[in-house]
């Protein structure tokens, strides 16, 4: 996959490694986002089960062919990092488990638990990630994909794939009142950056640190389709899920970047799913909800960001003459 810059080595965004630049080909990277927007064309004609392990097949491949020839890359290896492991499980088992119990125990015949429930795992795949990054670490939010590093090339990626998988799914489509589809499109906006931070930017990121990209990839598109049991999905439907984390882990290796998943990708593919599946049916009330979680996501983030700046500030002020 290509680097943070599409062309440069990865600056190590959690080691803090400095090693020097390395060019990878042009050739490599068109390959690769050739891989992550095929695999959205290949959406309309292959079978769900199919694209589950056809997509890993091919990403194998792939790695096979263009790995001699960009070795800057960190395919696989790294520095073991305990630390980053027991928090990925300490994050990564409790958001599942609310998940779990809001939708395998209390259901809809609960709908203050399911929503408390629901809402206490998303809060939590953020806040989680965002707190033992900043404080616990110290650390800076881009290293979880939080930033505007790399814009224009994210931008550029972000607005292809989404275009692809519009197209795809959604274009053409004719739309239910808005009472039937407004609140799963904001259901999708809130979903999508809590998927998109803690699976790409937090999980990722960190078996990267440790694994390389190779475990990153694998690893991260794994524990993206086993958190769907919280919903109750079968073996079938989380095959294809493990497929589809590829591509979304593979796009976000690319340019490691969160913009390039969220708002666009990922919410767009979601809202496709669950109006296609027409089972999820939510009150206008619930985008109140999904907004206040979505604020405390925010406030969070905020946070963090006034935190750094605090000790950027330290910092500075100990240097002479700052």
């Amino acid at each position: 996959m290509a680097t943070s810059t599409l062309h440069r080595q990865d600056e190590s965004r959690v080691s803090g490694s400095t090693r020097p630049a390395e060019a990878v080909p042009r050739w490599v990277v068109v390959v690769w986002v050739t891989f992550t927007a095929g695999a959205f064309v290949a959406m309309d004609w292959v079978p769900l089960t199919t694209r589950g392990w056809a997509v890993p097949v091919v990403a194998a491949v792939l790695v096979g062919v263009t790995a001699p020839f960009a070795r800057a890359i960190d395919w696989v290896g790294g520095r073991l990092d305990v630390g980053d492991l027991v928090a990925i499980v300490a994050v990564y088992v409790p958001t599942v488990g609310l998940f779990r119990l809001a939708f395998g125990v209390f259901g809809t015949d609960n709908l203050w638990g399911l929503f408390l429930s629901f809402a206490g795992g998303l809060v939590l795949g953020v806040a989680g990630p965002v707190v033992y990054t900043v404080w616990l670490r110290g650390r800076t939010l881009r290293t979880l994909g939080l930033g505007v590093h790399n814009l224009r090339a994210t931008l550029a990626l972000a607005v292809l794939l989404a275009g692809v998988q519009f197209a795809m799914t959604l274009w053409g489509v004719a739309l239910p009142a808005p009472v039937d589809w407004v609140p799963l499109l904001a259901m999708s906006l809130v979903v999508g950056l809590f998927e998109a931070v803690l699976f790409r930017g937090f999980i990722q990121t960190h078996i990267q640190t440790s694994f390389g990209t190779v475990a990153a990839v694998v690893g991260a598109a794994a524990l993206y389709a086993i958190y769907h049991v919280g919903y109750g999905m079968g073996g079938d439907e989380m095959l294809f899920l493990f497929g589809l984390g590829v591509v979304y882990a593979v796009a976000f290796r690319l340019v490691d970047n969160l913009l390039v998943l969220w708002p666009l990708l990922t919410p767009l593919g979601a809202f496709f799913n669950n109006l296609e599946a027409g089972d999820i049916e939510l009150p206008w009330a619930s985008i109140a909800g999904f907004a206040d979680v979505l604020a405390v996501m925010g406030v969070v983030v905020w946070l963090a960001v006034r935190h750094q700046r605090k000790l950027t500030r330290q910092f500075e002020a100990t240097i002479p003459g700052g």
